[in-house]
């Protein structure tokens, strides 16, 4: 038995090497660009067009998107990670060896999930530093911004791997980015309150998955919040359990990845 684990261990340490090092070999690619992505958020929404604008629940407009934008980050570089990594796995047909392999795939199914957070993670603490140069941010609840950061990363990390799954081509890994979560992205309460909207779209709003998991997020930095934190954290753990049993439910079918 313990032989079976050590062996276990040692495969997903060699995913998770494999992950990081690719991720940290093109740096330039996968940890700079969002880095300078959000320093223009920063100057154009928060410089320029904040300075026009009034305090949001008490804070200044620069305040108001720091967490946003490091959520925002955070969830777009897990996602970009694991389903580009894992449909090239696809493509290159490497991960055939690993399922032919006695690996287990839930192994698998980790490594891969861990890799593209940590990227995720290392991208955010890039993009709160960076707004910390621009202004302060008095962080209320350590424990929330950590929580949530890790679950928001493994959770679009999964979703990557949903995506790299039954993807079948290139452009089917940028669809879901382009037309779904760019959108919802916006929609997320990152640049302004729901309670800034008439009544009907709050009640629409707080459907988004990305403003729960912003809200509860910025709760933890600034102490405020557009929606129950408790409600927060119980959807996006709900959800990281449903993509967590699909992820796994797929890769024993061999769902997109056995012909």
């Amino acid at each position: 038995m313990s032989i079976i684990f050590n062996k276990n261990i040692i495969a997903l340490q060699t995913i998770l090497k494999k992950e990081i090092i690719r991720f940290m070999r093109i740096w330039s690619q996968t940890l700079l660009p969002p880095a300078i992505t959000m320093t223009l958020y920063f100057i154009i929404f928060g410089k320029l067009i904040g300075s026009q604008i009034h305090d949001i629940q008490g804070y200044s407009y620069m305040q108001y998107i720091v967490p946003g934008l490091t959520m925002m980050s955070i969830m777009t570089s897990a996602y970009a990670n694991t389903s580009s990594s894992f449909f090239g796995a696809k493509f290159s047909k490497s991960i055939e060896e690993m399922l032919v392999s006695s690996m287990p795939n839930y192994i698998i199914l980790l490594g891969y999930t861990l890799g593209g957070a940590l990227r995720g993670l290392l991208v955010g603490i890039i993009v709160m530093c960076i707004g910390f140069l621009f202004t302060h941010i008095p962080i209320y609840h350590y424990w929330i911004v950590f929580c949530m950061a890790i679950l928001s990363s493994l959770l679009f990390s999964l979703g990557g791997l949903l995506n790299g799954i039954f993807a079948k081509k290139f452009d089917d890994v940028s669809f879901i980015p382009t037309f779904i979560l760019t959108p919802l992205t916006y929609l997320g309460g990152i640049f302004y309150s729901i309670h800034q909207l008439p009544a009907v779209w709050q009640t629409i709003s707080q459907c988004n998955p990305i403003l729960i998991i912003v809200s509860t997020f910025k709760y933890g930095m600034l102490g405020t919040t557009d929606i129950n934190i408790f409600y927060g954290f119980s959807m996006v753990c709900i959800l990281l359990l449903a993509m967590l049993v699909w992820c796994i439910y797929l890769l024993e079918k061999g769902v997109g990845l056995r012909t």
